[in-house]
């Protein structure tokens, strides 16, 4: 009951988070539109002057003004409210680890926030040329009116998809900080991962297009491979504490080590006089000669 408790605060919490900075995002409605159409504008520019084609957005309901505003209000809300969500979603995950792994939770927060939005602007950076392919499809003579919410749809999933998939390896990583996926196994099924990625960027990307394919694959694939040199060298790092633990456990609680005094006859420190030989005198008369 505890952790259910724990996990209705963080989602009330994160719940709250994105409302808020969706209702700021509401006030920047307008900005917001012209951002979010601005790719399709270009494609549909770049087509007009090379084939002719006659592309438009269109609204075809009474509602659907309502309901474009409140939809590119909510996305853009859990796009900015994503370092708080995911540092709630951390933090729910942290008290089944050990202290000393606790300490890459605001690491984790730093990097997870950035690197979402970063994936975000890469989907966005793609979006013009998919588009331009789907619609240069258009046969001659024919309109393409497209209505704006069925637009926002493919466009919000496509940036989403791309912020959630530049996500992923850091999750990998963080599971080997848990313990749960060693450096050594990533390297064994890395061949995997890559094919793995490339089939994920293909059927992900609504665009269906191999540009923005290449574009989600090939960073995922980069992070990846630094998700795998960062989990080696966390496991050396563990394999060497993990040695040193054992090195230490080996001695029993009351057995004391050799101590030499100053006058060279060897005591530990409960059993008394040690089995150490002192040295002789002439060893004794040169260092203090040297002294």
């Amino acid at each position: 009951m505890e952790h259910l408790r724990e996990l209705r605060n963080r989602l009330v919490k994160s719940v709250l988070a994105i409302i808020v900075f969706s209702i700021i995002a509401a006030f920047f409605y307008d900005q917001i539109y012209d951002l979010l159409t601005r790719p399709y504008e270009t494609s549909v520019r770049a087509l007009a002057e090379r084939q002719g084609v006659d592309a438009q957005l269109i609204i075809d309901n009474v509602a659907g003004p309502l309901t474009l505003y409140l939809k590119t209000s909510l996305v853009v809300g859990i796009v900015a409210s994503s370092p708080f969500w995911l540092y709630q979603l951390w933090s729910f995950i942290v008290p089944a680890m050990h202290r000393h792994e606790r300490r890459w939770t605001m690491a984790f927060v730093a990097v997870a926030g950035p690197l979402f939005i970063l994936g975000v602007c890469v989907g966005y950076y793609v979006l013009p040329k998919g588009i331009e392919i789907l619609i240069g499809f258009t046969p001659d003579g024919v309109s393409n009116f497209t209505n704006i919410g069925l637009y926002l749809n493919f466009i919000l999933r496509m940036l989403l998809v791309f912020g959630v998939a530049f996500e992923i390896p850091l999750f990998v990583l963080m599971l080997n900080f848990a313990g749960v996926v060693s450096g050594k196994k990533l390297g064994e099924v890395r061949p995997w991962i890559v094919i793995g990625t490339f089939v994920f960027a293909a059927v992900a990307t609504p665009s269906t297009d191999p540009i923005s394919m290449l574009f989600l694959a090939l960073p995922m694939t980069v992070l990846f491979m630094l998700s795998e040199v960062i989990a080696r060298f966390v496991d050396r790092r563990r394999a060497r504490r993990a040695a040193d633990d054992a090195d230490f456990a080996s001695w029993s609680d009351d057995e004391a080590s050799p101590i030499r005094s100053a006058g060279g006859v060897g005591r530990s420190a409960i059993d008394g006089p040690s089995d150490l030989a002192a040295p002789d005198d002439d060893v004794m008369r040169r260092d203090r000669d040297d002294d």
